[in-house]
């Protein structure tokens, strides 16, 4: 029972110490991954702007027949 206790402490101790020594550290995977994110938000913005805008003016020419 001692060995497994003294097992659990070194080990809760372990996971602590390396936890804490990774947390501020930016890795060179995950800055990579946020300007991927980025850069796909980008695109899909202007994909659903240039979207939005085509309905406009299909909205826009609609109105215009209607009109005539």
């Amino acid at each position: 029972m001692n060995k497994l206790l003294a097992a659990l402490i070194a080990s809760l101790f372990a996971v602590s110490s390396f936890a804490a020594s990774h947390a501020g550290a930016a890795m060179p995977a995950a800055s990579g991954a946020k300007a991927e994110a980025k850069a796909e938000a980008k695109a899909e913005k202007k994909a659903a702007k240039k979207k939005s805008t085509k309905k406009a003016s299909t909205k826009k020419a609609a109105a215009s027949e209607k009109k005539s």
